[in-house]
Protein backbone atom coordinates (compact mmCIF):
# COMPACT_ATOMS: atom_id res chain seq x y z
CA UNK A 1 0.00 0.00 0.00
CA UNK A 2 1.41 3.32 -0.49
CA UNK A 3 2.45 6.05 2.44
CA UNK A 4 -0.47 8.46 2.17
CA UNK A 5 2.04 11.03 3.58
CA UNK A 6 3.48 10.54 0.12
CA UNK A 7 2.51 12.00 -2.94
CA UNK A 8 4.42 11.30 -6.49
CA UNK A 9 4.07 13.56 -9.87
CA UNK A 10 6.05 13.06 -13.22
CA UNK A 11 5.76 15.85 -15.29
CA UNK A 12 7.35 16.99 -18.63
CA UNK A 13 9.00 20.65 -19.03
CA UNK A 14 9.88 22.11 -22.26
CA UNK A 15 12.08 24.88 -21.85
CA UNK A 16 14.35 26.56 -19.33
CA UNK A 17 11.63 28.99 -18.69
CA UNK A 18 8.86 26.25 -18.12
CA UNK A 19 11.05 24.36 -15.36
CA UNK A 20 12.09 28.16 -13.86
CA UNK A 21 7.73 28.38 -14.04
CA UNK A 22 7.40 25.28 -12.16
CA UNK A 23 10.05 26.18 -9.37
CA UNK A 24 7.88 29.71 -8.69
CA UNK A 25 4.68 27.52 -8.80
CA UNK A 26 6.48 24.98 -5.96
CA UNK A 27 7.43 27.77 -4.01
CA UNK A 28 3.86 28.76 -3.30
CA UNK A 29 3.19 25.88 -1.38
CA UNK A 30 6.43 26.02 0.92
CA UNK A 31 6.82 26.97 4.45
CA UNK A 32 9.60 27.86 6.70
CA UNK A 33 11.55 25.06 7.33
CA UNK A 34 10.83 23.31 4.29
CA UNK A 35 13.80 21.15 3.01
CA UNK A 36 13.91 21.08 -1.36
CA UNK A 37 16.36 18.43 -2.35
CA UNK A 38 17.05 18.11 -5.73
CA UNK A 39 18.87 15.65 -7.97
CA UNK A 40 19.70 14.98 -11.17
CA UNK A 41 23.10 15.13 -13.77
CA UNK A 42 25.40 18.26 -14.76
CA UNK A 43 23.02 20.57 -16.48
CA UNK A 44 20.20 18.94 -15.87
CA UNK A 45 18.36 22.46 -14.76
CA UNK A 46 18.12 22.27 -10.72
CA UNK A 47 19.42 25.58 -10.49
CA UNK A 48 16.80 26.99 -12.78
CA UNK A 49 14.44 25.22 -11.23
CA UNK A 50 15.80 27.00 -7.99
CA UNK A 51 15.35 30.20 -9.72
CA UNK A 52 12.32 29.72 -10.09
CA UNK A 53 11.15 28.87 -6.74
CA UNK A 54 13.74 32.03 -5.42
CA UNK A 55 11.42 34.32 -7.96
CA UNK A 56 8.39 32.24 -6.12
CA UNK A 57 9.78 33.46 -2.80
CA UNK A 58 10.15 36.78 -3.56
CA UNK A 59 13.35 37.02 -3.78
CA UNK A 60 14.76 39.82 -5.77
CA UNK A 61 18.69 38.74 -6.36
CA UNK A 62 19.72 36.95 -8.95
CA UNK A 63 20.29 33.37 -8.30
CA UNK A 64 23.48 31.59 -9.36
CA UNK A 65 24.20 27.98 -8.33
CA UNK A 66 27.07 28.30 -5.08
CA UNK A 67 28.76 25.87 -6.85
CA UNK A 68 32.42 27.40 -4.67
CA UNK A 69 30.67 28.79 -2.28
CA UNK A 70 28.69 26.45 -1.39
CA UNK A 71 25.77 28.72 0.53
CA UNK A 72 23.72 31.12 -0.73
CA UNK A 73 21.61 33.38 1.88
CA UNK A 74 18.34 34.91 0.00
CA UNK A 75 16.13 37.37 1.38
CA UNK A 76 12.57 37.09 0.41
CA UNK A 77 8.61 36.23 1.45
CA UNK A 78 10.52 33.75 3.23
CA UNK A 79 14.17 33.07 3.76
CA UNK A 80 15.91 30.97 1.24
CA UNK A 81 19.35 29.11 1.81
CA UNK A 82 20.73 27.65 -1.54
CA UNK A 83 23.37 24.94 -0.83
CA UNK A 84 25.30 23.25 -3.49
CA UNK A 85 26.79 20.02 -2.18
CA UNK A 86 28.59 18.59 -5.61
CA UNK A 87 32.18 19.54 -4.11
CA UNK A 88 31.44 18.14 -0.42
CA UNK A 89 32.11 14.84 1.31
CA UNK A 90 30.40 13.29 4.35
CA UNK A 91 32.87 14.94 6.46
CA UNK A 92 32.64 18.58 5.00
CA UNK A 93 29.25 18.65 5.67
CA UNK A 94 29.70 19.57 9.85
CA UNK A 95 32.21 22.11 8.56
CA UNK A 96 29.05 24.29 7.20
CA UNK A 97 26.98 23.82 10.01
CA UNK A 98 25.03 21.82 7.40
CA UNK A 99 22.09 20.39 10.81
CA UNK A 100 21.52 24.63 11.53
CA UNK A 101 20.89 25.28 8.21
CA UNK A 102 18.27 22.70 7.75
CA UNK A 103 16.90 23.09 10.92
CA UNK A 104 16.20 27.02 10.46
CA UNK A 105 13.32 28.98 9.68
CA UNK A 106 14.60 29.24 6.34
CA UNK A 107 13.44 26.89 3.14
CA UNK A 108 16.57 25.18 2.38
CA UNK A 109 17.15 23.97 -1.22
CA UNK A 110 19.99 21.82 -1.92
CA UNK A 111 21.47 20.40 -5.00
CA UNK A 112 23.01 16.84 -4.79
CA UNK A 113 20.74 16.43 -1.94
CA UNK A 114 22.07 12.62 -2.15
CA UNK A 115 25.18 13.71 -0.33
CA UNK A 116 22.78 14.77 2.68
CA UNK A 117 22.18 12.02 5.78
CA UNK A 118 19.30 10.71 5.30
CA UNK A 119 17.88 11.47 8.19
CA UNK A 120 18.28 15.57 6.90
CA UNK A 121 16.33 14.90 3.74
CA UNK A 122 13.39 12.28 5.02
CA UNK A 123 10.69 14.88 4.99
CA UNK A 124 10.31 17.68 2.48
CA UNK A 125 9.94 17.70 -1.37
CA UNK A 126 12.33 15.92 -3.38
CA UNK A 127 13.00 17.22 -7.36
CA UNK A 128 14.48 14.78 -9.72
CA UNK A 129 15.55 16.48 -12.62
CA UNK A 130 16.60 14.46 -15.98
CA UNK A 131 17.15 14.82 -19.47
CA UNK A 132 14.61 13.16 -22.01
CA UNK A 133 15.50 11.71 -25.57
CA UNK A 134 13.60 14.37 -27.26
CA UNK A 135 15.87 17.77 -27.53
CA UNK A 136 18.20 19.86 -25.31
CA UNK A 137 15.56 21.69 -23.44
CA UNK A 138 12.62 18.79 -22.67
CA UNK A 139 12.66 17.50 -19.07
CA UNK A 140 11.50 15.11 -17.04
CA UNK A 141 11.12 16.45 -13.57
CA UNK A 142 9.99 13.94 -10.88
CA UNK A 143 8.39 15.64 -7.72
CA UNK A 144 7.80 13.53 -4.21
CA UNK A 145 5.93 15.40 -1.13
CA UNK A 146 6.81 13.57 2.24
CA UNK A 147 4.35 14.75 4.78
CA UNK A 148 0.80 15.43 4.43
CA UNK A 149 1.48 19.45 3.55
CA UNK A 150 4.18 18.98 0.96
CA UNK A 151 2.57 15.28 -0.39
CA UNK A 152 -0.83 17.74 -0.72
CA UNK A 153 1.30 20.13 -2.82
CA UNK A 154 2.62 17.97 -5.10
CA UNK A 155 -0.79 16.48 -6.38
CA UNK A 156 -1.82 20.30 -6.53
CA UNK A 157 1.36 20.66 -8.60
CA UNK A 158 0.54 17.82 -10.72
CA UNK A 159 -3.37 18.81 -11.23
CA UNK A 160 -2.42 22.38 -12.76
CA UNK A 161 -2.64 22.39 -16.20
CA UNK A 162 -0.44 25.80 -17.17
CA UNK A 163 3.02 25.08 -19.03
CA UNK A 164 5.62 22.80 -17.61
CA UNK A 165 2.91 20.56 -15.95
CA UNK A 166 1.96 18.14 -18.74
CA UNK A 167 3.36 14.85 -19.12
Amino acid sequence: MADPAQHEAVLTTRSAAETRSLGGRAAAHLHRGDVVCLYGELGAGKTTFIQGLAEGLGVKDYVTSPSFTIIHAHQGRLPLYHLDLYRLGPADLADIGIEEVIGSQSVVAVEWAERLPPELRSDGLEVEIAFTDRDEQTRRVRLRGRGGRLAAAVAALAGEKDAGSGA
